[in-house]
């Protein structure tokens, strides 16, 4: 799905808790490169070749990944990416995503608590045979290399050129990246598009909610015309920028709301 030049929607789907979830990693490419912003869940490595190919790229054209955090629906792709391409290629995150991705710790939102509780999460319609699955993946997740630590205001080349923007409280190192060309913010989980309108993510997904909140204040910084969020695609309303100054306005108490996650972390 092609949102301006250069710069395309690769959808995503996979069964999450007994029904489908899309997600959209994005695709900057020029005549020379290929970069993708995020990768998508494991097993659907499908999916990212479709994409490829539904923007007419070439999947040699690709050098680089960027993740912007941690979460498995965002770097679960890369593994398979990898054997596919039969090569390395480039991947990019910020300092505090990167033991996370590497596999040196636990993923930050799989705990203890959430392991031991796992079965009690399902519909009852899901399969045993997919509960198991599920599990197995949250115990060991997918892991992959990172090359290069990036932050916010670093600029990087890439798509005519992109702005990494700190956005931490969904995770602690995530990033957002602003394109310049075409004044489009890549939110990540920064921001979601639920029911047509451009919403915060659900407090209970963020290790640090309030500071997810205020993460948003930077985005009066940047000239933004449209907003490609991982979790509902793009929202290019007329009240685009009203509605995320609203979002980053939401009230004190929402935004010092602290998750379990984060009073977790900060114990351990």
């Amino acid at each position: 799905m092609k949102i301006a030049s250069g710069l395309e929607l690769v959808p995503v789907t996979a069964m999450a808790m007994g029904k489908p979830d899309n997600v959209f990693p994005v695709l900057l490419s020029n005549a020379k490169e290929a970069v993708l912003v995020d990768a998508g869940y494991p097993g659907r490595l499908e999916d990212l070749i479709k994409g490829f190919a539904n923007a007419n790229v070439e999947e040699t054209l690709l050098s680089t990944v960027i993740l912007t955090h941690q979460d498995i629906d965002h770097i679960g792709g890369m593994p398979g990416l990898l054997r596919h391409l039969g090569r390395s290629v480039n991947v990019l995150a910020h300092e505090l995503e990167k033991p996370y991705i590497q596999g040196e710790r636990r993923l930050i939102k799989i705990t203890d608590e959430l392991l031991a509780g796992i079965d009690h999460m399902f519909p009852p319609k899901v399969p045993e045979q997919w509960r198991r699955a599920f599990k197995a993946l949250l115990e060991s997740p997918p892991r992959t290399e990172v090359h290069r630590i990036i932050r916010g205001g670093d600029k990087l080349p890439y798509g005519g050129g992109i702005v990494v923007i700190d956005t931490p409280g969904h995770t602690p190192g995530h990033i957002s990246l602003y394109h310049l060309s075409s004044k489009t913010l890549i939110a990540g989980d920064a921001l979601v598009v639920s029911d047509g309108k451009l919403k915060l993510p659900a407090p209970e997904l963020a290790v640090d909610y309030g500071q997810a909140v205020q993460s948003l204040q930077v985005l009066a910084n940047y000239d933004i015309e449209r907003v490609v969020c991982y979790h509902g695609g793009l929202y290019d309303a007329p009240d685009l920028k009203e509605r995320i100054a609203e979002l980053a306005e939401t009230t004190e108490l929402t935004a010092h709301a602290a998750s379990p996650q984060s009073e977790q972390e900060t114990a351990r």
